[in-house]
């Protein structure tokens, strides 16, 4: 992509966000004064003992579901984010009693540590609740011993991080529990693949980097392939080495889901289950027993305590297999968004052996992303795309927007998205695409 290219694409962006930005400030000005009158009826819950929350991730809208619910109940909520994200329009929500931000740890990680130690010193923080981007799940992990000598911090530690963080060590893992796994092999040479005996076999793989990489993941692209050379050259493109491992996988037909559990000792306090696909913005519960009876042996064969994602594959004979584990908060926890009872699925342990776990509400609505749907309308071919679309939109809410905490909307669209697009401007950068899920450009070649 040429510079004059990237630098029209941003632009473009800029302008249309700058033309919807009077829609959206009359829905937040109408919405501040509708809750400005009813706030005078509102009953905030009083607990006896509030707790001082701190949470990462303050980019991302899971964050933000997570402080609002905590905010509910009448805790204090503290926000925190690498000092790239310092533009983070969720900081205005009402949820936040204050906003921090902190080096990258992994280009200051004494300022990292420091920085996390003086909010938590300062703010006497109680619990400390890692809502992780992917690289910042085993940074998180590596400072639990440093911080746990001041708060309680719900995350796992570093070991059981880069285990669950390896999609080949994961399913080592989950077969050694007698799981339901797809075949996987760990890939450290492009030769392992070319001279694998596919036709032997008989099932189709498909290539996923171990370490993240935002770009490549998407890559579904099956082997083998229709000639040899055409495998070599897809193969060889691949950075593949000792270093920077891939695993090869069973490619499993089926239906799509994601999972979110939080988990204390072992037991699963709070879990959702929705349908998903490559790059899923929409998200309602569904019940999927095998799923739940997979993710809670899981759980609790491994003893864990934080919170933890996986992506499982049904296929048509209602076999569930799992295609890989994150180890750190889904966006599908946004389903809880009307929930009562999030704060304390979070803060206490499970009251007895048989205490089910909080799962959303049965008429909650489901959620997506305003932006998100506006941009699909471009794709829409027939009447039933378009009825399908209106039905999302009418019978579902935005996972950023409520009428009482509407800045974080407003914010995020014509404040954090336009500053991250006029910095990629000003270095000519070009991305992928806007995840307004996220809070961020996907970039070429990751971010």
């Amino acid at each position: 992509m040429n510079k004059l290219t990237v630098f029209i694409k941003n632009l473009g962006v800029l302008i249309l966000l700058l033309l919807t930005l009077p829609f959206d400030l009359i829905v937040a000005i109408y919405s501040i004064i509708w809750s400005c009158f009813f706030s005078i009826f509102e009953t905030k819950k009083t607990i006896n003992s509030p707790k001082n929350i701190l949470i990462t991730g303050g980019k991302m809208t899971k964050s933000l579901q997570i402080a609002r619910s905590f905010y509910r109940d009448g805790h204090r909520v503290f926000l925190v984010e690498t000092d790239k994200y310092w533009l983070s329009g969720n900081r205005f929500s009402r949820a936040i009693s204050g906003f921090y931000t902190i080096p990258d740890p992994q280009k200051d990680w004494d300022g990292y540590c420091q920085g996390l130690l003086n909010i938590v010193d300062q703010k006497n923080i109680d619990i400390f609740i890692p809502v992780s981007s992917p690289a910042g799940s085993y940074y998180e992990s590596l400072i639990k011993p440093l911080l746990s000598k001041y708060c309680e911090v719900l995350h796992f530690d570093v070991d059981i991080t880069q285990m669950l963080d390896n999609k080949f060590k994961f399913i080592e893992k989950a077969k050694s529990f007698g799981l339901s796994v797809p075949k996987s092999f760990l890939i450290t040479n492009p030769e392992q693949i070319l001279n694998f005996d596919f036709i032997a076999d008989g099932s189709q793989y498909i290539l996923k980097s171990i370490p993240y990489d935002s770009v490549r993941r998407l890559d579904l692209t099956k082997l083998p392939m229709n000639s040899t050379s055409e495998m070599e050259k897809f193969v060889n493109s691949l950075p593949i080495s000792a270093e920077k491992t891939w695993i090869m996988q069973e490619f499993v037909k089926g239906k799509e889901y994601c999972t979110h559990s939080t988990v204390r000792k072992g037991k699963i306090r709070l879990y959702c289950c929705c349908e998903s696909s490559e790059f899923q913005v929409n998200y309602q519960h569904v019940e999927q027993p095998k799923i739940y009876d997979w993710v809670e042996k899981f759980a609790r064969e491994l003893k864990i305590s934080g919170q933890i994602s996986f992506d499982f594959i049904e296929t048509a004979d209602g076999r569930v297999y799992p295609i890989e584990c994150n180890p750190r908060t889904h966006s599908a926890i946004t389903t809880f968004h009307d929930h009562p009872g999030v704060a304390d699925a979070y803060l206490k342990d499970s009251d007895s052996e048989n205490e089910p776990p909080l799962i959303p509400l049965p008429n909650s609505q489901p959620t997506y992303w305003t932006y998100h749907e506006l941009w699909r309308l471009t794709s829409i071919r027939s009447w039933g795309q378009l009825t399908a679309w209106i039905k999302r939109i009418t019978e579902g809410t935005d996972g950023i927007f409520q009428v009482n905490d509407p800045l974080p909307f407003l914010m995020v669209h014509h404040w954090q998205i336009p500053l991250l697009l006029l910095e990629n401007m000003r270095k000519l950068k070009g991305w992928l695409r806007i995840d307004f899920n996220i809070g961020k450009l996907v970039e070429l070649g990751g971010d």
